[in-house]
């Protein structure tokens, strides 16, 4: 079964991440599809919109477990590449020439948050947690830094980066990862409410407005694929340090790292 579901209908791409029993978790697999879907749809000039989103009942919750466990005993290099290409999503997306909704409905978690960074526009169910829990695995957010630092800000990343605490929709909204959150049951409304704001604008005009954002806060594919690379690094240096190794271990053994006091 394809990690990912597409429907096109009235100009509107509907990407929807289709693992509801691992909650959409990535994996391998998972990152080429989305990465090569909206690499396609970027360049598709039928489509004027993408809407992003989770089949079931979360958005996505992070890493798969196979997938850190494979991770766990790669090497630093096969680490690096798995960096690479997560940041390849991350920047695909963030760069994508058409505007993006996260369509939330659900739990987000590390590399989950990061998605909804990347996207323009972010709606969520007011039920939905949010999480940036890498430090309790030894590791950091390294690879969706980019994204979720210009979403919440330095001093927000400063505390959830740090802590890995569990929040709230109603605080994901004050920090600005969400622009707006509702019921449940009227998300579908929401969203297409942005859609319809979205196509009755000019789509040059709307694709200049998103390079024009991007230019005045001297954000450029060129300048992000070096900090990709950066990052990719770091995350991979963590990966295989000693406490990077206790923290996944301990994680997917069900119990607490040696390194929690």
């Amino acid at each position: 079964m394809s990690a990912i579901l597409l429907e096109l209908s009235e100009q509107i791409a509907h990407l929807t991440m289709n693992r509801p029993a691992l909650h959409n978790a990535f994996d391998a697999a998972l990152i080429a599809e989305l990465t090569e879907a909206i690499d396609s749809l970027s360049r598709d000039a039928s489509v004027r919109v993408i809407v992003l989103s989770g089949a079931g009942a979360s958005f996505s919750a992070g890493a798969d477990l196979n997938w850190m466990r494979a991770q766990q005993g790669a090497s630093q290099s096969d680490n690096v590449q798995d960096a690479r290409n997560l940041s390849q999503l991350m920047r695909t997306l963030a760069f994508c020439s058409k505007p993006t909704i996260a369509k939330v409905n659900g739990q987000a978690f590390g590399g989950g948050v990061g998605l909804i960074a990347c996207c323009d526009i972010a709606i969520s169910v007011n039920s939905a947690k949010f999480g940036l829990t890498e430090s309790k695995l030894g590791l950091a957010p390294a690879v969706i830094s980019p994204y979720v630092i210009a979403a919440i800000g330095q001093r927000q990343a400063l505390r959830y980066f740090q802590t890995a605490e569990v929040f709230t929709a109603e605080r994901a909204l004050s920090m600005g990862l969400l622009h707006e959150i509702c019921e449940t049951d009227a998300l579908d409304d929401c969203v297409n409410r942005q859609l319809r704001f979205l196509k009755s604008a000019g789509p040059n005009a709307v694709k200049a407005c998103k390079q024009l954002v991007q230019r005045v806060a001297n954000r450029s594919i060129e300048s992000q694929m070096l900090l990709d690379e950066e990052n990719a690094q770091l995350i991979a240096r963590l990966r295989v340090s000693p406490e990077g190794q206790e923290g996944l271990s301990a994680f997917l053994e069900k119990r607490t790292a040696g390194f929690a006091g």
